[in-house]
Order: C-alpha cells, then structure tokens, then sequence
C-alpha cells in the first residue's frame, strides 16, 4: 500500500435526494477499510455526513460535479475537508454493475491512490459575484429578446422604423414608440420627436413612419416597452451591487486565500498585492474590453493565475483553444472542446470589438485568420489571443501592450518583401526598393 497518496479520504456519489458517501482509511497493519453510507441532501442530513466523516478523520473528500446538486453539499463539507470536485468524465468506471455503492466506493479508491484531479472551484466572494453577473448577462439577452419582438411587431405594422433609427432603444425612437401608443398616427409630428443627428433624415424618417398601426400593435408595443424598462432597473440594481462587492472584495485582507502549495509561490505573493479595483482597470486596457466585460471575466477566472498551470491550461479551461484530434496519425476535427461557457462568450464578444479598432494587433490577427479559414475561427483566435493577455498581465500586473497593426509584416519583414518582389516579376515588372528615409 506504498503507493497511496491519502490515508484517510471518502467518495461521494451525488443526487438529488441522496448521497452516497464511501469512507476509506489505512491500519496499522497496511490493510484498507472502508464503510459505505447513505444520507439524505438536507441540512440536517448533510450535517451529519460532516460527522460521520469526521470519526475517521477524513482529510479529503471527492465527488462528482452533477448539475447543481453537488453545491449543498460543498457548502457543508468546504470549511472541514479538503473538498474535490472533479469532472464526471475522468471517473467513469470500469464495465460492470452500475450502482450508487460501486460509485461511491470506485470514487473513494481513485481519490486514495491519487488519480483524480480536482476541478476549480474560486473562494465563495468570487463564487457569490459570479452569480451575480451571470445573472445580470442572462438580464441583458433577455432584453435584446424583448427588443427583437418589438421591431417584430413594428414590421407587422408597416412601421420600417428600425431602416433609418440604428438603435430602437434611444431617445428619438423611444418618443416615437411612446406618441404611437398614445394614438398618434401622423408621420410628419412623429417624425419631429427626433433628435440631435436624426433630424437631418426627417424625410427618410416620414416614410417609415406610414405605416397600418392598430390597437393590437399598440397594445404589444406597450407592454415590451414595460418590460423593457423592468429588465434596464433590475440590470441596473444588479450593476450596482457587483460595484458593491468588488469595492468590498478589495478592501478585504482574505480576499482569495491559498489552498494549495502553488499559491505559496513568489507569483502568488505577488498576486495578492492586486486588489479586484486594479485588475478591472488593466483589464479595460484591452481593445474591446469594457468595465462590464472585465468584471464577467474577472468573476469566472479570478485574480490567482498560479491556479492554471500555464496560459494554455486557461485557454483550454475556457474553451477558446484549437481542439487537438489525432488518431492513427491523422489529425481530425480542430473544433474547440467545451469550457466555461459564460466566459468564452464574453471573450468572443470582446474579440467582436476588438476586430473594429483600427491600427491594432487583434485586429490585424482577426482580418489574417478570417482570410483563410473564416470569421468564426478567427473571432476564437482572437479570443484566445485576449485571454492569454490577460493570463500573463494579471500575473505581472502590467497593463496591455498593443504590438501594432503591423506586426505580422515586421515579424517576417524580408520573406514579405520576397515574396512581393516574385509577384511583381511574374506580372512582368522590374523593380528596385529603396528605403524610405526616416523623417527626423
């Protein structure tokens, strides 16, 4: 039994109504016992697999991650074990009878020889936050729903309000929407409820505005706009208190408290140091990265990078890197592997932004990639690009570094120009380069 790595540790198969709990330590005598138990998911069922873990002085605790059914219990196991959650896929077991015990048991055995490997789960602040801009993101696709039945309704109408207004949330289209539901039909007076730039288009504005509007539209269109304004407050309050407990989380001196040896590290030190304040304005020194995109990111990967073994380990965690398929010496598909999908899709879209800033090495990455193989892809790549930056800024708690829209030709400065010279002469010209002098 020399090759066991915990002497005294359990397995836990989780369920909605039960959990079936595995206790394994070693005698004296090098031989394993072990104990199978069934409790109940409530508090007081829970409590007491606490303690019944406790008579063996467990130290480590493994289980499944299934659904949301494994967080009341790591709620109750978290301050007195070392609690892994590991990944459903990396324990299956071994072709037999398949039962909650044999679960359990083949769980507690893996944990005890050291073959699992713990999935990540952020300190509770961080885990409190996450929830609160995960929610506050489901918030803001639900209004970008309400606000697609709203032009549905309008095309319905005959209103083509949305081919001249770009955005049918601003103040100009919203008096408009408002005169309409007040019974207000004539397209001149609703055309001269814009404002600012939109009144040099008052004719385009007249013709969309003809349109068939009746009580029913109207009707819709009040309701939407209700729930619009609804979903903008409760965006809103959620706003504010993420704002809240960011300023709370970097006054705090346990803000993200080590759990393992790697944390010790002279990196790790370091990372301590940056308060949650400081890491959103690095984060924003990113093209296409604004406060609220910053706090998604931050709220899913946290501010310790020494907890992902490298900037690929990240990459790979969120979802934003190539696939990697080889089999009998042939490479298959490259699409990405699952991740963290509320953080891959804050990254994509802030490659989205990211791609329309002139003069920038994203940019330029998105338009060299697109090229050849597609804007999806290159959108990913430009992702991933972002989340590497931010793997190695937040551990060096430097700012973003652009290396310029020309990167790609400078890297390679004399095999571009060759190749520019041999399609010249294929077209028939002979030309000789000069270098342009420097201005001083």
């Amino acid at each position: 039994m020399s090759n066991l790595i915990f002497e005294r540790c359990a397995g836990l198969d989780v369920h909605k109504k039960s959990v079936v709990a595995c206790r394994r330590r070693l005698l004296p005598d090098r031989t394993i016992e072990f104990e199978t138990v069934t409790f109940g998911t409530t508090t007081e069922d829970l409590l007491a697999l606490s303690d019944w873990l406790a008579e063996w002085q467990v130290t480590h605790v493994a289980m499944e991650s299934t659904g949301e059914y494994w967080k009341p219990v790591f709620n109750i196991l978290e301050g007195n074990f070392e609690t892994w959650l590991v990944n459903a896929q990396h324990v299956k077991h071994v072709p037999a009878r398949k039962t909650d015990i044999r679960d359990a048991e083949w769980l507690a055995q893996l944990m005890q020889m050291g073959l699992l490997k713990p999935s990540f789960i952020p300190p509770r602040p961080q885990r409190e936050l996450r929830d609160l801009t995960r929610m506050r993101q489901t918030l803001v696709q639900d209004r970008a729903r309400v606000v697609n039945r709203l032009q549905k309704v309008l095309e319905d109408a005959n209103i083509k309000l949305t081919s001249v207004v770009t955005d049918i949330t601003g103040v100009s289209a919203r008096r408009m929407l408002e005169a309409m539901i007040r019974d207000e039909t004539d397209p001149k007076a609703l055309a001269q409820l814009a404002k600012g730039r939109l009144r040099n288009k008052l004719p385009e504005l007249e013709k969309a505005l003809n349109g068939r509007m009746t009580d029913h539209h109207r009707f819709l269109l009040k309701r939407y706009l209700a729930h619009m304004d609804f979903l903008e407050e409760e965006i809103q309050a959620l706003s504010q208190e993420i704002a809240h407990r960011i300023e709370a989380m970097s006054t705090s001196s346990d803000n993200e408290p080590p759990t393992d040896a790697r944390r010790e590290s002279k990196a790790s030190t370091e990372n301590q140091s940056l308060t949650w304040n400081q890491a959103i304005e690095l984060l924003i020194t990113i093209p296409g990265i604004d406060r609220r995109t910053a706090e998604i990111i931050l709220a899913e990967i946290g501010l310790d990078m020494s907890r992902f073994p490298s900037a690929r380990h990240l990459a790979g965690w969120a979802g934003v890197a190539p696939g990697n398929h080889q089999s009998g010496g042939k490479n298959y598909s490259g699409r990405s592997k699952k991740g963290n999908r509320t953080l891959r899709t804050a990254l994509v879209q802030a490659a989205q932004s990211a791609k329309r800033k002139k003069d920038s090495y994203l940019a330029a990455l998105y338009h060299r990639i697109a090229r050849r193989r597609g804007k999806k892809r290159a959108l990913v790549a430009v992702a991933h690009s972002i989340l590497v930056s931010i793997y190695y800024m937040l551990s060096r708690q430097q700012p973003y570094q652009d290396l310029g829209s020309d990167y790609f030709d400078s890297r390679r400065k004399e095999a571009k120009v060759d190749y520019l010279m041999r399609q010249l002469r294929r077209l028939g010209f002979q030309v000789t380069l000069q270098p342009v002098a420097v201005a001083a």
